[in-house]
């Protein structure tokens, strides 16, 4: 059931005040969001795979080339779509698909694992 005008703008107003009151909450929203996108269409792309190899093998079987040379550029097309979704969404590629840049040392906003790290090397430089 589609939101009235009153509760779509409502929630925009939470949104905004949200964004406004806890910005690094919203963004952590917003990265899940966009990992359920990705994450949706690298099982697309490997559906599609599973597909084009089907499509190549019956056009080997039935000797049909240009069904076969079909289900190979598909399945490249497809294993490319999947590379590039898993780069760029599970592997903590930035929302345009580039790599993220470093934090600096100082920042305290990175991954967790970052934040660790960070930790472990001032323990080890006080010598405790």
């Amino acid at each position: 059931m589609p939101l009235s005008d009153e509760e779509a703008r409502l929630l925009a107003q939470l949104e905004q005040s949200l964004a406004e009151e806890d910005p690094d909450f919203a963004s952590t929203l917003r990265g899940s969001k966009l990992a359920a996108q990705y994450r949706k269409f690298a099982v697309l792309a490997a559906v599609g795979f599973i597909a084009a190899v089907a499509m190549l093998l019956a056009g080997a079987v039935t000797a049909t080339t240009w069904l076969g040379v079909v289900g190979f550029v598909a399945m490249v097309a497809s294993a490319y779509a999947f590379i590039r979704t898993w780069r760029r969404g599970m592997m903590g590629g930035g929302e345009e698909g580039r790599p993220r840049s470093p934090q600096p040392k100082g920042s305290g906003s990175g991954s967790f694992v970052d934040r660790m790290e960070e930790r472990w090397n001032r323990r080890q430089d006080d010598g405790r």
